[in-house]
């Protein structure tokens, strides 16, 4: 066991010993006027099971940085309620930190520090149904690990010092425990600083005081439940300012800290978060902090983090604002219960800065669904599900869980239809199992299931758990009589899933008319039959953008080709860049295969041999337009039939 010797940046000039001794008092002030951190324990078996014996209820940081000086010190205080007798209560700190000193309720403690864990060792057991005070004293200098969980820069010449600890960071600087399911239900943020300094962090700036010898302390106060990993700080010389963002329940104060420098820019980007924090409190219900704040710091990181009730921005363009914003609700109020189900927060805040676009800046909307289509197709395999948690850079997969993860919602939303996808998306944020706590993707699914009455269990094996995606292969030709056939084939471009069953939407148009025809596709090569009121000359697949697919194809046939297509239909199956041509009737002999423009050019010349009646055709995709393919062989044998390339 260390012995207890406080650490203190000897070029630190602020830390002083009288700042950061041990006060046994302090666990007296925590009490008071935070009656909400009992609440824990009447909720503690309603959701997912807190880990070590014991359930978080309050953290109070006391801290003291100087943005200077890349280190840290102070007293951690954690209210805990044992779920059982506790002999030791186990916290995460990193070996670079040094512990001077531990408590419980006021009295000393042994302890242990070894690979990142701080194990405190009671003299009393604390006994089930017990609520406690653990006390921890550390300084030192942080590791400089994950995204940068305790960093150092400076801007414009000023130093700052911020934190970000998703997924694993946290431990970094402050002894603390990682664990999803186990939320405080409030905080206390306390950090002394040099003067002309300010502090960003969570909740309500209830005290801003000045200490003389220049120092100055900030206290920020929350009263919601947070995950360990969403409780930051941001140290530098902040310029301040605020927007008012109107909501139907009254106003919320979103406040901005930014570098001096950055002011007159930052004011003028600013505006955007009032027309989104209203969208998605129409949408999903009101800002669930409106009681304290929202808020942006500066920091110096290329994007940005969700800390809750300020976000940390790297700057304000719109789909960061957006994207962080939506995080208050999904990620913050509902926090992923489990890292694999990471998508639960990054997909939906990456939706939800698509869905601004919808419905505050229209003609965005679909350049923004094409966009991150052509990213999750880019590849051909990756699932939503994160199998290894461990690899933070598959966690933060920009392709697979951000826009794959956006886009699975995209899909659930036309699967159960409007109405019930934002119905069921409401009452999962409503659950009292899941409000203010953490959930897994099954609860979400559970939610949607309820509002469509869709099962939704095949969906989520192929799109969350399977990798990859379909190509589709349309055929269709239309009667005189207006009767229209379709056929539709559909590889996968992943052995994962060998058919994703989805409804599909096909757009029929011609004679200035068009009708878009909603199709329950189960299974490849189904066929469909329906009228139209009008003579079709163009069909266009997914109009709208609902399907995550790629290399589709669409051909026009004459009626009696496509009624005689088993035997002898020639029709595209593109399962790579390279697409096939499939050869319905037997062929003998060398086969010679042409297609021609509408121009009477020769665009594709061939003399394949047929292997199991496939030819292939294309070094690469032909270009929308109407073709003739003419396959002949050497017995004399000969097909030849137009079609259109959609």
């Amino acid at each position: 066991m260390r012995a207890p010797a406080f650490f203190i940046a000897a070029s630190a000039p602020l830390l002083i010993a009288s700042q950061i001794c041990y006060d046994p008092l302090a666990v007296e002030r925590i009490a008071a006027d935070e009656a909400c951190c009992h609440a824990g324990l009447a909720h503690r078996q309603e959701r997912g099971e807190p880990s070590r014996g014991y359930d978080m209820l309050h953290h109070r940081l006391d801290l003291v940085i100087d943005p200077s000086v890349r280190a840290i010190s102070g007293i951690v205080t954690h209210r805990i309620a044992a779920l059982s007798e506790l002999e030791s209560v186990e916290l995460d700190l990193s070996n670079a930190l040094i512990v001077s000193a531990a408590m419980v309720d006021g009295a000393a403690v042994g302890y242990m520090h070894t690979d990142d864990k701080l194990t405190l060792l009671l003299f009393d057991p604390i006994s089930e149904g017990e609520i406690a005070d653990v006390s921890v004293a550390y300084a030192g200098e942080p590791p400089q690990n994950g995204f940068g969980s305790f960093a150092q820069a400076e801007h414009d010449g000023a130093p700052i010092i911020w934190t970000l600890s998703e997924p694993y960071g946290a431990k970094d600087w402050w002894p603390c425990k990682q664990d999803l399911n186990d939320k405080a239900d409030s905080l206390d943020l306390i950090v002394t600083t040099t003067t002309g300094n300010r502090v960003a962090s969570n909740g309500l700036l209830i005290e801003e005081a000045d200490l003389g010898n220049g120092a100055v302390r900030f206290h920020w106060r929350h009263r919601h439940p947070i995950a360990y990993y969403l409780i930051a700080l941001a140290v530098t010389n902040y310029s301040v300012f605020s927007n008012t963002v109107p909501l139907a329940d009254g106003d919320v104060e979103v406040l901005n800290y930014c570098y001096p420098e950055n002011l007159g820019a930052w004011q003028g980007a600013s505006n955007d978060i009032v027309a989104q924090l209203q969208l998605y409190s129409e949408l999903f219900g009101a800002y669930p902090f409106a009681d304290e704040k929202y808020g942006h710091a500066q920091f110096g990181w290329g994007g940005g983090m969700e800390h809750q009730t300020m976000s940390f921005m790297g700057g304000l363009w719109y789909e960061l604002i957006a994207h962080e914003a939506a995080h208050q609700w999904f990620g913050d109020l509902v926090t992923c219960g489990s890292w694999q189900d990471l998508w639960l927060n990054e997909g939906f805040a990456t939706y939800l800065q698509m869905l601004c676009y919808e419905r505050l800046a229209p003609q965005y909307w679909k350049p923004q669904i094409r966009a991150r289509m052509n990213q999750v197709t880019s590849q051909p395999g990756g699932s939503v599900l994160v199998t290894d948690t461990l690899n933070i850079a598959r966690l933060f997969d920009a392709r697979l869980t951000y826009a794959k993860g956006a886009l699975l919602l995209h899909m659930l939303r036309w699967v159960c239809g409007d109405e019930a996808f934002f119905q069921g998306v409401r009452d999962y944020l409503n659950d009292p199992l899941v409000r203010n706590r953490s959930a897994v993707t099954e609860q979400l699914v559970a939610h949607l299931e309820a509002a469509s009455g869709v099962s939704l269990a095949e969906f989520m094996e192929d799109w969350f758990s399977g990798q990859g995606f379909p190509t589709y292969q349309v055929v269709w030709a239309q009667a005189a009589n207006g009767r229209v056939h379709v056929g539709i084939d559909q590889t996968t471009s992943h052995a994962s899933v060998g058919f994703f069953e989805m409804p599909v939407a096909l757009r029929f148009a011609g004679d200035g008319q068009e009708e878009l025809v909603r199709l329950d596709h189960v299974s490849s090569g189904q066929r469909f039959e329906f009228d139209l009121p009008f003579q079709a000359d163009s069909v266009h697949f997914d109009p709208d953008l609902w399907i995550v697919s790629g290399q589709n194809l669409v051909l026009k046939l004459p009626v009696a080709v496509f009624d005689d297509r088993e035997r002898s239909l020639i029709y595209p199956n593109p399962a790579t860049d390279d697409a096939w041509l499939h050869v319905g009737g037997r062929m003998s002999g060398e086969v010679r295969l042409e297609v021609i423009d509408a121009l009477g050019r020769m665009v594709i010349e061939a003399n394949p041999v047929v292997e199991d009646l496939r030819v292939p055709v294309l070094s690469g995709p032909l270009s929308p337009g109407h073709y003739t393919v003419r396959v002949v062989s050497s017995d004399g044998a000969r097909i030849e039939l137009p079609f259109i390339k959609g």
